[in-house]
């Protein structure tokens, strides 16, 4: 199976960068990018039955401006329940304030937190959960 990846990020290097570590991993690169939480969200109400065009995996970044991580995460789970398969969300984010990953620790739809720089090794521990 090629999962299908959702980056949710506003830094346009870093998605660039997480392409290419995707991409590098061996991957067929199947992935949606969004520079902002808003955008994604829309896509998410829109795709909402539609297997196919949902992510496998999203990959969010918290601090974003406009509509950051932990809003995006109260607006999908609204939303999610209604999904025709489940989606393994991890956080990504350069904040190590312990404060975020505690706040992440005790939000269920969040599988794992994850600390740029991101890596390849991240990405295949992450891929790892949807086989689990």
């Amino acid at each position: 199976m090629t999962p299908k990846i959702c980056v949710i990020d506003d830094d346009t290097i870093y998605q660039f960068t997480t392409k290419k570590i995707i991409s590098n991993a061996g991957i067929k690169e199947d992935v949606l990018l969004f520079s902002d939480a808003e955008n994604a969200l829309e896509f998410f109400h829109k795709e909402s039955q539609n297997k196919d065009k949902l992510p496998d995996i999203i990959f969010l970044d918290i601090n974003m401006p406009f509509m950051d991580g932990w809003q995006f995460l109260d607006a999908y789970g609204k939303i999610s329940p209604t999904f025709p398969k489940p989606i393994v969300i991890f956080l990504v984010s350069s904040s190590v304030d312990e404060a975020d990953t505690d706040r992440a620790a005790k939000i269920p739809m969040i599988s794992g937190y994850i600390f740029k720089p991101f890596t390849k090794e991240k990405l295949l521990d992450s891929l790892a959960h949807l086989q689990s």
